[in-house]
């Protein structure tokens, strides 16, 4: 588990210039059209053919409403890191339309417990409607960000991410977040966007760059 003490390299740290509600909204905006146009065409990969690039295995989507699948627009796979054990707890932090909570409900089987949360509502829509539609009653959608998780301390066995801590304007907020969620020896899987060199103010406060 991650210690709520360590230090995040500029993260610990609010970016002189960003309007977070303003971020915040921009955000909400894109991906609740992933939501509900996925079609529409985005500067993303997006659905079906982003998944199979990511390396999710086919057994993983049976099942899995296409509508779900549709408006999938992570940039990793958090299941690369290992499957999820029979009647684990897991968070869902940016849980999207539902993609990996719902192969997480499967894997954890009904013993097993999947929250999913997310600050975009029509995602939380698909999301739940797709649960619905499996009969998936181990697991539930809850909006909510992901600086303050809506899970009591010590729940999960597993934190899963998929493409959006990257998104997270006080990074070190949100991972201590994550290890509050976390039972002693939980595990963290996580895919994401890394850079390799700093990236400027002037870029850190475009928002256009921050939801893209």
């Amino acid at each position: 588990m991650i210690p709520v003490t360590a230090k995040v390299p500029a993260a610990a740290q609010a970016i002189e210039g960003l309007d977070r509600d303003e971020l915040r909204r921009a955000i909400r905006d894109e991906y609740a059209m992933v939501a509900t146009e996925p079609a529409r065409g985005f500067h993303f990969h997006t659905g079906r053919p982003l998944a199979a690039l990511l390396g999710y295995e086919t057994g993983w989507l049976e099942g899995i409403p296409e509508s779900t699948i549709a408006s999938f627009a992570g940039t990793g796979n958090p299941f690369a890191l290992g499957t999820l054990r029979n009647g684990e707890f897991v968070v869902d932090v940016g849980c999207g339309a539902g993609i990996d909570s719902l192969i997480a409900s499967k894997m954890v089987g009904p013993t097993g417990r999947v929250r999913g949360v997310d600050m975009t509502a029509p995602m939380l829509e698909r999301a739940a409607a797709s649960a619905r539609a499996m009969s998936a009653s181990n697991v539930e959608f809850t909006l909510g960000y992901a600086e303050q998780l809506p899970v009591p301390d010590a729940w999960a066995d597993v934190v899963i991410s998929n493409g959006v801590m990257n998104l997270f304007p006080d990074k070190l907020a949100g991972l201590r977040e994550m290890a509050r969620a976390l039972k002693p020896g939980g595990r963290l899987q996580i895919g994401d966007i890394l850079v390799s060199k700093t990236v400027p103010l002037s870029a850190k406060r475009d928002i256009g760059l921050w939801k893209g």
